[in-house]
């Protein structure tokens, strides 16, 4: 036959694209932070696995890199930027304190990033080093090449963030600003 051609099925057309272009949106909030950048320079260069642009704009990332420690101040935040990220979209939880809340046992940080949005990929270590980080890059990459073409079917995490006005001591309430609150709900 003089002319080549290529057959196959459309949905596995569909993981190979979306697994060699995947566009992290960084949430770096520690040590785990530095790590990841490093993961991006010249010695590891995640531009071979289609990742050589971290988004700034949660509208042009599908995966989310947690990498720290998430204070309950914060979470708002990241549940917020997790719900703009297009669909599909996944979360890589980078670090002790990102995955469990490490050392930091108490009141003020999330004692894991799971309550606040579905996690996919935890990477594990204080902190994690860039091969660990593009470990669960390349196991992240595995899951989307052998899962469904459509992603969450449920509704993810059960959380819910709703708005509460802040009472201040010094404006009146209806003066003051909004603030958001996370509430997890078991389902």
């Amino acid at each position: 036959m003089s002319h080549n051609f290529l057959t196959g099925n459309i949905e596995n057309l569909v993981k190979w694209a979306r697994r060699n272009s995947v566009w992290p949106a960084t949430f770096g909030l520690a040590c785990c932070a530095i790590e990841m950048m490093s993961a991006g320079a010249g010695d590891y260069d995640l531009a071979r696995f289609g990742m050589e642009v971290f988004r700034a704009s949660p509208r042009q990332a599908d995966l989310m890199i947690v990498a720290g420690r998430v204070s309950q101040k914060m979470a708002p935040v990241l549940r917020q930027v997790y719900d703009q990220m297009m669909e599909p979209k996944w979360v890589i939880s980078m670090g002790v304190c990102a995955s469990t809340g490490g050392m930091f046992n108490n009141y003020a940080i999330v004692q894991g990033v799971d309550q606040i949005v579905p996690v996919d990929v935890y990477a594990p270590g204080c902190p994690p080093g860039p091969e660990t980080l593009m470990h669960a890059i390349l196991t992240l990459h595995e899951k989307i090449r052998t899962g469904e073409i459509t992603r969450r079917k449920g509704e993810g995490a059960g959380i819910v963030v709703e708005e509460r006005p802040r009472i201040s001591p010094i404006a009146p309430a209806s003066a003051s600003p909004k603030s958001a609150s996370v509430k997890v709900v078991n389902k």
